[in-house]
């Protein structure tokens, strides 16, 4: 007799069965267009050149020690999180009534913050966009939230954002529902509201009195620019909303294994700051205890120190240049040969992935014939897609979309 006899196998985790399957194939052409990490034109890892300055300097540091964190993390990572987050003259910051948790990546700090709305607040019912990130609703509900409802966001026959439908969603949501909303860069579907929709989700996310959970994982990394890709987050503080927003330096610092998050909160009154901080501390303490320092000390200096933060600032904007630049040739490549449908939503993307249209049994081909690996929803990284594979990659999907008819 054993304990674990009736375990079951749980389904497999769909972006690493696909880089375990890209690593064990031997094809000279195959292309990882799966996995959410930044490539160089080389298709190699990048390690930024900040990053290693940085830790150059901590390992000189004799005053560095490998002593616990707080509970909370190291202030000053969280500090200057949030500030970047939020900017210098936000009067959030200004009048001390909002504050940031060190957490891991930015599926900690998502973890963290959900276990405090459902514990400490009580909310059971969140909403998530369809299609969506495929760890929210395991990660909600982990947390102790008992529904997930999903809000219309992709419009297959456009290739683009279904206003209409999210904001239908937005109406008919319970009150106190938690919303869960990407700052910038949506994952899967790269596709971002304008400012003027923005506005109107923000109007009805007020009279419906919803709670926004935003969700940080492209600032910078997405158009270059940290206070574009943070204007929704800002503007929402703006209007007087009370928030959360999990922070990650995954992308825009390519610190993914050294898991390195902030959850940024926003209160209306900083009275009410002590005793959110005590309650996100017994959270914190019963999960993990306290965080790495390694990383965070890694993103302090950087942005403590100008000289480098200013190279930061320049590093991203070559990521997010070159993914930008690869987005123009897939399209380019794409229209040269005639492809049947409209590929402009290419371009008008955003971001580290692109939700390309295909179906499952498209992108199933592209797999199976070509060695093109990338989700069955149709979503591929663009980091994956370079000068010298977008050619294979749109000559496969001419190829599969005329053989493969939706």
């Amino acid at each position: 007799m054993s304990w674990f006899s009736d375990v079951q196998f749980g389904p497999p985790i769909e972006v690493f069965a696909i880089t375990k399957a890209f690593n064990e194939d031997t094809y000279d052409l195959k292309v990882n267009l799966g996995i959410g990490v930044y490539r160089t034109n080389e298709g190699k890892p990048w390690i930024l050149p900040v990053v290693r300055a940085a830790e150059k300097a901590l390992a000189n540091d004799e005053t560095w020690n490998k002593e616990y964190l707080p509970v909370l993390g190291l202030d000053a990572f969280s500090n200057a999180a949030t500030k970047m987050l939020l900017g210098e003259s936000s009067p959030a910051l200004l009048e001390v009534r909002a504050f940031g948790v060190q957490a891991l990546s930015g599926t900690g700090a998502l973890r963290v913050g959900a276990e405090f709305l459902t514990r400490v607040l009580g909310r059971k019912v969140f909403y998530y966009s369809n299609p969506t990130y495929a760890n929210y609703e395991l990660l909600f509900k982990s947390a102790g939230f008992t529904e997930g409802r999903k809000y219309r966001y992709w419009s297959q026959e456009e290739r683009g954002l279904d206003f209409e439908g999210f904001i239908d969603d937005l109406k008919n949501a319970p009150e106190l529902s938690v919303i869960i909303l990407h700052a910038c860069a949506h994952n899967p579907t790269g596709c971002d509201p304008t400012l003027d929709q923005w506005r109107q989700i923000a109007e009805v996310i007020k009279q419906r009195k919803l709670f926004p959970f935003f969700d940080s994982a492209y600032q910078g990394f997405a158009s270059g620019d940290l206070i574009q890709d943070a204007a929704t987050v800002r503007f929402f503080v703006e209007q007087g909303f009370e928030l959360f927003c999990a922070q990650s330096f995954a992308k825009n610092f390519g610190l993914y294994n050294e898991r390195v998050g902030n959850l940024s909160v926003v209160l209306n009154k900083a009275e009410l700051g002590p005793a959110v901080k005590s309650q996100l501390t017994l959270i914190v303490r019963s999960m993990y205890s306290n965080p790495p320092s390694h990383g965070a000390r890694i993103v302090t200096y950087v942005l403590s120190n100008q000289d480098l933060y200013t190279q930061w600032k320049d590093n991203i904007k070559t990521m997010s240049s070159r993914i930008i630049e690869m987005r123009r040739l897939l399209r380019e490549a794409l229209e040269h040969l005639g492809t049947p449908g409209d590929w402009s939503h290419i371009t008008n993307q955003i971001g580290m992935f692109s939700y390309t249209g295909l179906n499952e049994a498209q992108s199933i081909n592209m797999v199976r014939k070509y060695h093109i690996y990338m989700l069955k929803s149709g979503r591929i990284s663009m980091c994956g897609v370079t000068p010298s594979n977008v050619d294979y990659v749109a000559q496969a999907i001419y190829e599969t979309v005329t053989s493969i008819v939706n």
